[in-house]
Order: structure tokens, then C-alpha cells, then sequence
């Protein structure tokens, strides 16, 4: 077990560099099988998540290495060895490997995905999708058996609710099918982007990315490449937040602040002083009193379901009553009871998280239930008076690179302990 220790209340002054999107990362390196010769990602993340990603490549008899965030991966002798249980459970993207395997080879044994609780997460869309394209989909003993009696072949595809997972899952199986798919009703983040350039640049036809209708051209043969990952914008969303908590003028690097305009939106509304520049945000010291805000997440460009919990000390800290509501995950709301635990008048009531602001916060012993729920609580112990203990570090450890360093940097008195 892993544990953080954090004494609060100490200023961050100076730079923090943000590494590559971790929620680009876990559907890049899937993706990665489906070339036919080396290929190397750039930017990596050194997160758990990664390093179980990089233990089931070995299992597929996939080369790689992997050393300071470059990641090489050669799919050249890769078998398709049935999955169904062991490490594919240990992260939910694990799922990826399935529209992958379809592509790839027709079939595939996939374990039912991990990964963070946040209420309800099916995959009906992506079975959905897998079949439209001509898959035989059944769930036996708890993992995903996939064939293709006939091969996989193009479909016009309408996905009933924006899914980031759905969208990317159905784009790895259509890059190879004969014939034209059509993603319509298709989520439109970043990382997804990030994706279909990867997959373009490996000599797959997609096009409408960015957009709610995607179109894929299926090719017969897909190569090895170089990859830059983008910037992961929930990691800058998290310092960001912290920086104006806590912060006495702080930089944070390698950010696109387009991916981030809603948090930028609201930080600025609560009167958040910053000067945005082209790769990089600085956060002018705090002064004053900050305004409080209600929150509402939405699919991108909306506000990130995966801010609302890093941006929550940031709202306790601030004058008035507001509430966040989490259109995506309504069942997000974990790390409520573990504020309150460090005197947060905070509650919920039918889903929506209630904030009395203007209140200081205690150091307490409190857990992480997941992955940024762990950041939240991160961002509060900083901001608390007197030493958090929080336990459950290993869900913040598989989404950020070197937190512990990275904030320490920063002047954070933070450590992590192994019991």
C-alpha cells in the first residue's frame, strides 16, 4: 500500500511541465499492434497505467522499451494469445485491445475492463459498434470472446450517447474493414484527435475528427511510425487549479489552452488572474477573495468531467454558495465524504455537489477511490492546515507522472510512502 503524506499550507512558487496525455497514451499503445513494423511514441507518461499497458503488450509476444518517455513497440512477432483474465483487468482502456484485435486479426479473448468506480460504465456502444461492422460479440466467464465469420466490413454507425471509449474502440476495428464506416453522433476530444493522427500517419484514411462525423476509408496495411503525444490537459487542469489555491506565481508548461478553455472559462469567472501565452499558463499570486461558481460538465468542448474534483478545494476556498454537477458521471461524487472529513461544507443531493465556500480546510486522514478523486484530495491537503495522510496512492499513480517530484519542485511538502 502507497500513501501520500502531505503537510499543507506552503506557498508554490515556480514551473511545473506537464507530461503527455495520459487518456491519449492508453488508446495510442493498443492502437500501436496494428502496425506491421517498429514504431515510437514520444511523450509518454510514467504512470501505472502505462507500465500494465507495456506488461500485456509482452504477453501479445510484443516488443518493447521504454525509457525516458519514449516508448518503442515493435508488433513485428506479435500472437494473438487469448486475455480473458490477469492484467487486461487492472485498467479499463484495456478494452481498447479489443477493437485492435479485430482489426488486427479477427478475433480476440478480451478480460471486462478495470479501471476507476464512478458509478456506471458499460460497453454497450462499443458491442454495438463491433457488430455493426460484422462481429460476432459474446461474454463468457466474465471476458469478451470477438470473431469475424465474414470479415469485418464498413457501416454507417450512430452511437446514442458522445463515448470518448466507444468512439476510439469502433475507429481501431473500422481502420482495416473493406469499404467506408461513419461514426456519427462521435465524441470529439483531444485525445481521440490525437488517435486518428496517429493512425493516419501509419497510412490509415480517417477524416472528420474533431467533428461529430467521422469517416473511415478501410486500408489493408498499416506502418510503423514516430508519434508526438499531446499534452495531457487534465494533469495541467489539476496544477492549475492548484496554483491558484495555493500558488505565489506559478507556470505551467507544455499546455494547449484550447484543450482547456472551460476550466480557463471558470477560474477566470472566480477571478483567477493569469496570463495566457502560446504552450504555457502562469497564475498570478492570489489576491483577495475569489468568487464562487457552479460547475456543469458536458462532453468536449464542455467542461471535463475529470476537472470537476482537482477544481472542488479551489471552490471550498471561495466565497459564496455554488455546485457542480457531472452530466457524464453522475456518481462522481466520492470524494465528498473525504472533504468533509477536513471541514468542508460540502454535500450532495440527487447527484449535484453543494458548496458552502470560504471555509479552511484541516489536515485529516482521507482516501483516494480513485484516480482524481486522488487529485482533488491532493489539491486540499495542500491547501489544508496541518499534515494529510492519503491513502489509496495508487489510483492517483496510475494517471500522474511524478506528482510527487513534480509538486516538491514547486515547494509542496509532499512524500510517498510504502507500508
Amino acid at each position: 500500500m502507497k500513501n501520500f503524506i502531505i503537510e499543507g499550507n506552503h506557498p508554490l512558487r515556480g514551473e511545473v511541465v506537464v507530461s503527455g496525455a495520459k487518456n491519449s497514451t492508453v488508446a495510442l499503445i493498443p492502437a500501436a499492434v496494428l502496425a506491421d513494423s517498429p514504431l515510437t511514441l514520444e511523450g509518454v507518461p510514467a504512470i501505472d497505467d502505462v507500465d500494465a499497458l507495456i506488461a500485456i503488450l509482452q504477453d501479445f509476444n510484443v516488443k518493447t522499451e521504454f525509457e525516458g518517455n519514449i516508448l518503442k513497440i515493435d508488433p513485428s512477432n506479435m500472437e494473438n494469445i487469448p486475455m480473458p483474465e490477469g492484467k487486461i483487468h487492472s485498467l479499463r482502456a484495456s478494452y481498447y485491445f479489443m477493437g485492435a484485435l479485430l482489426a488486427k486479426y479477427g478475433e480476440g479473448v478480451v478480460g471486462l475492463p478495470g479501471g476507476c468506480s464512478l458509478g456506471p460504465r458499460p460497453i454497450d456502444l462499443h458491442i454495438k459498434g463491433f457488430e455493426a461492422l460484422g462481429a460476432k460479440v459474446e461474454t463468457k466467464d466474465g471476458a469478451i470472446h470477438l470473431s469475424t465469420p465474414n470479415g469485418l466490413h464498413g457501416a454507417e454507425i450512430y452511437l446514442d450517447i458522445v463515448s470518448v471509449g466507444a468512439t476510439i474502440n469502433i475507429m481501431l476495428a473500422a481502420v482495416k474493414a473493406k469499404g467506408t464506416t461513419i461514426i456519427e453522433n462521435a465524441a470529439r476530444e483531444p485525445e481521440i484527435i490525437d488517435v486518428a493522427s496517429f493512425l493516419n500517419k501509419m497510412g490509415a484514411n480517417i477524416k472528420g475528427v474533431g467533428t461529430s462525423t467521422i469517416r473511415i476509408e478501410g486500408v489493408e496495411h498499416l506502418h510503423g511510425v514516430s508519434h508526438q503525444i499531446i499534452p495531457d490537459r487534465i494533469e495541467a487542469g489539476t496544477y492549475l487549479a492548484a496554483a491558484a489555491l495555493i500558488g505565489e506565481g506559478v507556470c505551467v508548461k507544455n499546455v494547449i489552452f484550447e484543450h482547456i478553455e472551460g476550466l480557463v472559462a471558470k477560474m477566470g469567472e472566480m477571478s483567477v488572474k493569469m496570463d495566457i501565452f502560446e504552450d504555457k499558463i502562469y497564475v498570478h499570486p492570489r489576491q483577495g477573495d475569489l468568487k464562487m461558481v457552479n460547475i456543469k460538465t458536458m462532453a468536449y468542448p464542455g467542461f471535463a468531467t475529470d476537472l470537476q474534483q482537482p477544481i472542488t478545494p479551489l471552490l471550498i476556498s471561495s466565497v459564496g454558495s455554488g455546485s457542480i454537477e457531472d452530466t457524464i458521471y453522475p456518481k462522481r461524487v466520492k470524494h465528498v465524504p473525504e472533504l468533509r472529513r477536513m471541514g468542508a461544507d460540502i454535500e450532495v443531493i440527487d447527484d449535484t455537489i453543494y458548496i458552502k465556500g470560504a471555509k479552511k480546510l484541516t489536515g485529516a486522514r482521507v482516501k483516494a477511490s480513485d484516480l482524481r478523486a486522488g487529485a482533488c484530495l491532493i489539491n486540499a491537503a495542500l491547501y489544508a492546515e496541518g499534515t494529510t495522510e492519503l491513502y489509496g496512492a495508487e489510483h492517483i499513480l496510475r494517471g500522474y507522472d511524478n506528482i510527487c517530484g513534480k509538486l516538491q519542485k514547486l515547494g509542496a511538502k509532499i512524500q510517498l510512502v510504502e507500508e
